[in-house]
């Protein structure tokens, strides 16, 4: 009997050890970010920062995280000098560092138009990644998977994004690797929307859809939302598409977070339908939002239709 309670209390230290072990570093400096507010992520960054020596792994990390949110906002010299400081001391660094080192100098280049450039540092991430021995090491293996798809030549993007999904659904051990199933389904949708086929699209945009929901983020289940939305308009099922929508401007504008894409798909919608005049005052409301969202600056196209229907011409 003593020797039953022995060994229920060595196995109740065990597990009370192994929960209290430190979490891995690179997931907790992943809560600071927001996405959608990238400046905003910069500022929390900064304040980690100064809690660390300036050549310690924790310091190198948060700064190639400080580098993201300038490439995000578009401040690529600002980027390229953050990530200058902290190359000449990735030799005294676990390898995790310098996989985010060169995904992050790979995103710069990426956004910033050098794809060939990205998709080698995107590789030089990947074959690193390989020597990743931290907690964790499967979320950035596929990240690097993912950024490969995405800067990738249009036939190349497709068989990336599936190595990425395969990658993300062998990790057994690492919840958040197989996290990245949502966005690789939406990104996998988009990959075959570019190619025509808006019924695989739609599949895959579905697919996310409740996986976005089970992780919560109110932002991304919008846009897994607006997607699929965007698969039933160009599929004609104009209806099912303005359901959506409609609900999506409802919640947009409650928050007072009004969404110049959705109001944009509202006015394609019913332009379709033949409502001309609910199109205009869509297009209106759509342009407000999206005439100086740098995302919309290379969509002449695009711009060039709402301008036209927000004056009631022909698009």
């Amino acid at each position: 009997m003593d020797d039953c309670r022995a060994v229920v209390a060595a196995l109740a230290f065990m597990t009370l050890t192994a929960s209290a072990a430190p979490p891995d570093f690179s997931a907790q400096l992943d809560k600071l970010w927001n996405y959608a507010q990238p400046a905003e992520s910069e500022t929390r960054f900064r304040a980690e920062l100064a809690k660390y020596p300036a050549a310690s792994r924790e310091a190198l990390e948060i700064e190639t995280q400080i580098a993201r949110t300038q490439g995000l906002t578009r401040k690529f010299d600002a980027a390229d000098k953050t990530l200058d400081a902290v190359l000449p001391r990735l030799d005294a660094v676990p390898v995790r560092v310098k996989v985010r080192y060169f995904l992050e100098r790979g995103r710069t280049r990426n956004s910033s138009g050098d794809r060939p450039a990205a998709m080698s540092l995107f590789h030089e991430a990947l074959k690193l990644s390989d020597r990743d021995t931290l907690p964790g090491a499967d979320f950035y293996r596929v990240d690097t998977l993912h950024m490969l798809a995405i800067a990738a030549p249009a036939d190349e993007q497709l068989d990336w994004n599936l190595k990425a999904l395969a990658a993300a659904a062998a990790s057994s051990n690492d919840e958040r690797a197989r996290g990245w199933a949502a966005s690789l389904n939406n990104n996998i949708g988009w990959t075959y929307f570019n190619r025509g086929d808006a019924a695989t699209a739609l599949a895959h945009w579905q697919k996310a859809l409740p996986l976005r929901e089970a992780q919560g983020n109110a932002l991304n289940i919008r846009i897994a939302k607006w997607a699929i939305a965007r698969g039933h308009r160009a599929l004609g099922q104009l209806d099912e598409a303005e359901k959506i929508q409609l609900a999506l401007a409802a919640e947009t504008e409650r928050l007072n977070e009004p969404d110049g894409y959705v109001f944009e798909e509202l006015a394609e919608i019913t332009y379709a339908k033949g409502d001309k005049d609910a199109a205009k005052s869509w297009a209106v409301k759509a342009q407000a939002h999206l005439k100086d969202d740098p995302d919309m600056a290379s969509e002449t196209v695009r711009l060039t239709r709402l301008a036209n229907m927000a004056q009631g011409k022909a698009p």
